[in-house]
């Protein structure tokens, strides 16, 4: 959600998040998270979910997350985005809660043995 927040409201994304020098850099971005987050959900939902998907999901968060926390805590970005990387964080424990059942796929099918 917050990928495409800059591309619905701009001004209300900046007013909480802070100025920006390059409002192109930010849509870029805002366009990158949004088209990766609808991919990830649109496996989840066809329940086509392979490990590339869910390495997708991990690096994803855990790459936002450290921009995050990094740059918050060095003032470079507002304290604000504390709050997204406790998101990230939460989207990383629970890819890995779902890679701990194995890929699921909409082709897999449980082969039983005839009585």
């Amino acid at each position: 959600m917050t990928g495409i927040w800059p591309l619905v409201h701009m001004p209300s994304f900046i007013w909480v998040t802070g100025p920006k020098d390059d409002l192109w850099l930010v849509r870029t971005v805002s366009i990158l998270i949004t088209v990766i987050g609808l991919v990830l959900l649109s496996a989840g939902i066809k329940k086509r979910v392979t490990t590339e998907i869910k390495w997708l999901g991990i690096g994803g968060a855990a790459g936002l997350g450290f921009v995050d926390v990094y740059y918050s805590l060095n003032d470079v970005i507002r304290n604000v985005y504390l709050l997204d990387a406790v998101g990230e964080l939460l989207l990383i424990l629970l890819w890995l809660w779902a890679g701990q059942r194995g890929p699921v796929t909409s082709t897999s099918k449980q082969h039983v043995q005839p009585e």
